[in-house]
């Protein structure tokens, strides 16, 4: 078995390569080519601080197989946000890679969090432009690892100038601007006061944090704007009104089931009947009213995984 490690697997991770090879993942979950089940979550410490100053820690754990495909894929990605504490990264992560046929490890990477991370800006870059969108500012909002991502995978696909970006901590925001300015050529990044100020000079909206009560307002939200929810990816996690949902023109989810456990669905049950997935967009483009909100829900998928596991793992063999 093959064991890549984190600075091999950065040198042939591409987000020009996974944002088309997520459009392939989402369409072919939508057309039942894929066995992805739900995904588990282990909780270190139960989901809030432990009675004896036990870690906090969240894990995820998602697989998938695609048919006749050579391989299977089980991801597990932790969020320790207490590492922060001890000057380590408060994400981590790993793929391991099976035989279809024979069950036997293939190859496992030692990715810490990258190839989610990758894949998760990936796809909503990805919904973007497969919207038609052709926003030169994109804000977002939280200052983390994903912001980082997003902001250099919309800068793939958008003619990018600019970004506006919002989070709690003032520290935090500031060394996030300065690392998407280094990333990103020829983007101005500012900081905004206000998940509010962040809509007023942007159309393209990306959340990013972990939040249990909405960041982002009803009646902050213009006409026209589009809002990608990656950060809501577990139950109670809520980062929109759901009122957004509700009066959205177009509500897209990466999965419907997911969405409505995990996504910010399950604060809006009433959109779910209106609730188009991805893959399914992606193959037939449906008619929408453009100058309303559109609203895409992102909770990550396993052959989301998988699609990005087996490209690095053919790239690591040539």
């Amino acid at each position: 078995m093959k064991i890549a490690t984190r600075e091999e697997i950065q040198k042939v991770l591409s987000l020009r390569d996974v944002i088309p090879l997520m459009r392939e993942a989402l369409v072919a979950q939508s057309r039942g080519e894929c066995e992805t089940p739900m995904p588990m979550h282990l909780y270190i410490g139960g989901k809030q601080r432990g009675e004896h100053g036990s870690e906090r820690g969240e894990i995820h754990i998602k697989s998938s197989y695609r048919d006749g495909g050579k391989h299977f894929v089980v991801k597990v990605a932790s969020g320790f946000p207490d590492n922060a504490a001890r000057n380590l990264p408060s994400a981590d992560g790993m793929m391991l890679l099976v035989s279809a046929q024979t069950g036997a490890p293939v190859t496992l990477l030692c990715d810490g969090g990258d190839l989610t991370d990758a894949r998760t800006a990936a796809v909503s870059a990805m919904m973007a432009r497969e919207l038609g969108r052709e926003d030169t500012s994109l804000g977002i909002l939280g200052s983390g690892v994903q912001a980082r991502w997003q902001a250099r995978a919309h800068a793939e696909v958008l003619p990018l100038r600019e970004v506006w970006l919002w989070g709690r901590s003032p520290e935090r925001v500031r060394q996030c601007r300065d690392d998407i300015t280094s990333l990103v050529s020829g983007i101005d990044v500012r900081i905004a006061s206000s998940p509010a100020d962040v809509v007023r000079h942007a159309r393209l909206i990306v959340t990013t944090t972990a939040a249990r009560t909405p960041v982002l307002s009803f009646e902050d939200v213009a006409p026209g704007t589009l809002i990608s929810a990656v950060g809501s990816d577990s139950p109670s996690k809520q980062e929109l009104d759901p009122q957004i949902l509700s009066n959205a023109s177009l509500v897209l989810v990466d999965s419907r089931q997911q969405c409505e456990r995990l996504g910010e669905l399950q604060h809006a049950p009433a959109a779910f009947d209106r609730a188009f997935e991805m893959g399914k967009f992606c193959d037939f483009h449906p008619s929408f009213d453009a100058g309303g909100i559109v609203v895409a829900d992102f909770t990550g998928l396993g052959v989301e995984d998988l699609f990005i596991a087996e490209d690095c793992y053919r790239k690591l063999a040539s």
